[in-house]
């Protein structure tokens, strides 16, 4: 249990929330994920490797075995999850026409690129924004 406890953790933690977003954000989905599976996953899904894709595959599989809580939840959760990893995967290509307007040097460092896109959110094109807020970034 704490192994899952720590990863969930690592994820609240590690994973800026600037704002609330149409979507489920990091914290909330990590903290669903704990209440509604912790036991489950400690139960089912020890010794798999506690990222998005692993555990679903192993709640998945072990479907007969797992609350109904959790059935019921995980999928939500880990889905948030996703989209959010995805929203900021393509971010740097939603948005490359700004990043090369007003970011210009900065923009090959990812802390100062994003930093200086968050700035330009005002300049931006509405896809751009729409980007940065299915990141989580605002």
């Amino acid at each position: 249990m704490t192994r899952i406890r720590l990863f969930l953790c690592i994820i609240a933690i590690s994973l800026p929330s600037l704002a609330a977003a149409q979507t489920m954000n990091f914290e909330k989905a990590g903290a669903m994920l704990a209440a509604s599976c912790g036991k489950d996953i400690d139960d089912n899904c020890r010794g798999v490797n506690l990222d998005a894709t692993r555990l679903r595959e192993c709640l998945g599989r072990n479907q007969d075995v797992v609350s109904a809580k959790c059935r019921t939840d995980y999928p939500q959760a880990l889905g948030a999850i996703q989209a959010r990893i995805t929203a900021r995967t393509s971010l740097v290509k939603l948005c490359n026409w700004e990043l090369n307007r007003f970011c210009g040097e900065v923009r090959q460092d990812p802390v100062k690129g994003l930093q200086c896109l968050l700035e330009s959110t005002k300049k931006a094109t509405p896809n751009c924004n729409k980007a940065i807020s299915a990141a989580g970034y605002q």
